[in-house]
Parts: C-alpha cells; sequence; structure tokens
C-alpha cells in the first residue's frame, strides 16, 4: 500500500476538480496552509480548478481569499481538509459532498475522517507539512511566491514566531526555503503582530484580571459584556490568547469567552503541563499545549479551573523532584 503522500499524489493528479477545506474560527496555520496548498497546484496544474472555501474572514485576506463555490461544482471532485482534527469542525458543511475525502492535519487523530489521512502530531503546523509535500514530489509541484507566503504565514503563526516547543530544526529549515521562494518574513510578521486599539485596551484588561493560582496556573474570564464594552465579538479575542504566558509565573493557563448563547469557549495554553485530555473531558481537544473546549455555565469553568490548577501542581511536584 502506498504511503499517504504518494497516495494524496496520485489523487491530486487524477482530479480535475479540487476543492480544499479548513476548519472554523481559523488562524494563519488553518488558511495559509489551505491558500498554500491551492497555489502550489494552480501553479503546478494550470488546468484543473483549485478552488478554496470556507467563512471569508476578511482580517486573513493578506494571505488569500475564499472563492464562491456552488453546490455542483462538488460532483466528482476531490475534497481536502487542511489543519483540521475532526468533522465538525470542517468549515462548509459539503465537505462530504466530493468524490474523494483526505485529511491533512497535524492534530492528534483522535477523530480519524476522510479516505486517505496523512496526520502528523510532531509537525510545527500543517503549513509546514504542505511544503514538505511540495518539496517530495518537486520539480512536478511547483512553489510559487503566493504559497510561499502563506505557508510563512502558517507556519509562525502556530509556532508564535518560533516560541513555541513545536518549533525544530526542520520547522526553521522550511522557514528559509520559503523566505528564499518569495515570502517577505518581516512583512507577514507585522501583519500578525499587529493589533487594533480595542483589542490593545483589552489586552490591559486582562493582565489586569488575570488571575493567577499558587502553582502557576491561571486564568481570565470574559463575557459578552466586557467584549461590548471594548467594541468587541468574540472574534476578536484571538490575538489575546498568548498574553499570560508572558508572565513568568503563568505555567498553564485558560481564556473564558463567552459566546452568544451563554455557553463559554476555552482556550487552553500550557508552557509544560500536558492539557489536551483536559480538554476532552469538556467537549474539546487539540495539542499537548494549545488546545480548545467548553464550558456550559459558572459550575464548568469552576471545573475547569480546578482541574487545570491540578495539572500545574502535579507538574511543579515533578519538575521539583527532577531538580
Amino acid at each position: 500500500m502506498a504511503d499517504p503522500l504518494t497516495a494524496i499524489f496520485e489523487q491530486i493528479k487524477k482530479y480535475n476538480k479540487i476543492i480544499i477545506h479548513r476548519h472554523q474560527r481559523p488562524d494563519p496555520d488553518a488558511i495559509g496552509s489551505q491558500i498554500g496548498l491551492a497555489e502550489i497546484l494552480r501553479a503546478s496544474f494550470p488546468y484543473k480548478q483549485i478552488y478554496v472555501v470556507g467563512k471569508h474572514i476578511p482580517g486573513f485576506d493578506w494571505i488569500g481569499e475564499m472563492n464562491e463555490v456552488d453546490n455542483d461544482t462538488f460532483d466528482d471532485a476531490l475534497v481536502i481538509v487542511t489543519d483540521t482534527a475532526n468533522a465538525p469542525r470542517i468549515d462548509d458543511r459539503r465537505f462530504d459532498n466530493g468524490d474523494e475525502l483526505i485529511k491533512i492535519d497535524h492534530h492528534p487523530n483522535d477523530e480519524p475522517f476522510g479516505d486517505i489521512m496523512w496526520v502528523e502530531p510532531d509537525a510545527s503546523s500543517c503549513s509546514e507539512m504542505i511544503y514538505n509535500f511540495y518539496q517530495r514530489f518537486a520539480p512536478d509541484l511547483t512553489l510559487p511566491k503566493a504559497a510561499a507566503h502563506a505557508l510563512y504565514a502558517g507556519i509562525i503563526g502556530d509556532t508564535g514566531r518560533f516560541l513555541y516547543p513545536a518549533t525544530t530544526p526542520r520547522t526553521m529549515l522550511v522557514a528559509g526555503a520559503l523566505m528564499a521562494a518569495g515570502a517577505n518574513a518581516a512583512k507577514i510578521s507585522q501583519h500578525e503582530n499587529e493589533i487594533t486599539l480595542p483589542v490593545a485596551r483589552l489586552s490591559a484588561y486582562v493582565y489586569e484580571n488575570l488571575k493567577i493560582l499558587n502553582n502557576g496556573a491561571a486564568y481570565v474570564v470574559l463575557t459578552n459584556e466586557i467584549l461590548a464594552e471594548f467594541g468587541l465579538t468574540e472574534a476578536g479575542t484571538s490575538a489575546i490568547v498568548s498574553l499570560p504566558g508572558r508572565i513568568r509565573d503563568v505555567i498553564a493557563w485558560a481564556i473564558f469567552v463567552e459566546q452568544e448563547d451563554g455557553h463559554y469557549r476555552i482556550r487552553l495554553r500550557s508552557k509544560g503541563p500536558t492539557i489536551n485530555e483536559l480538554a476532552k473531558k469538556h467537549d474539546g481537544g487539540g495539542h499537548p499545549l494549545a488546545s480548545g473546549a467548553k464550558a456550559q455555565d459558572e459550575a464548568e469553568i469552576e471545573q475547569v479551573i480546578t482541574e487545570l490548577d491540578q495539572l500545574t501542581q502535579a507538574y511543579a511536584r515533578k519538575n521539583e523532584r527532577k531538580i
């Protein structure tokens, strides 16, 4: 049986229509891997119809824009989903209307889907995987500047501009190759580093109101009322997720963001303790150090805080023994 990359390449050569999806509420890696793959395929197979679909997010237009696709386009099409761990999170529910379905992802494969799956949980990003795919089959594949731009944006998004542990020597080599192919590293980093004035003011609120427990667990709760004070919606909170990690005393943290229906979306991050199992207990999942979950009410918020505190306590004891 062929390895996943070869199987994927054979399907790409076979189909004349290819539709690429990513996850809901996208981040730079979701958009970057989706657009990057599409631009590689457009440059390599100009006679094929290549589409990217999903909700239009104006804040990511600098990476690339989505296509409008009618239902009939999915007939006899190859569908590829990037950077998405489980099928319920796929943006555009028509992903299952194609002829074949491929999953390319770097999250733990807890919920397999698709006819072909290529999953590498140790990869820094799905964008790095897409570059590896290009490199594997070059010169049959072409890497245009637009693809290099998108993939570099995805890599620095998921590595926090190379601050996170997922960054490897391979990641840096790929980043350098993308720069050589035309990615403007400084300009892309500036795009991802910029925030609006309302987000800057929310950042100050987060630092002022962050609760830090004795063992390094931290949390803040952002209600709809608080967000309204800053003129923001839930979608505008992504830029503040990493802020608690800059504090030396914080080991793992949770940001609770109220949704329109009253439940809370939880963004979980960690500098050491594994948090994705905690996330799974609360209708979520993700990477060992970066996950998401949900809390239905204040009681579940308290439960998540308690469990996060227990994780940081255990982590502290373990590291004391190592010392």
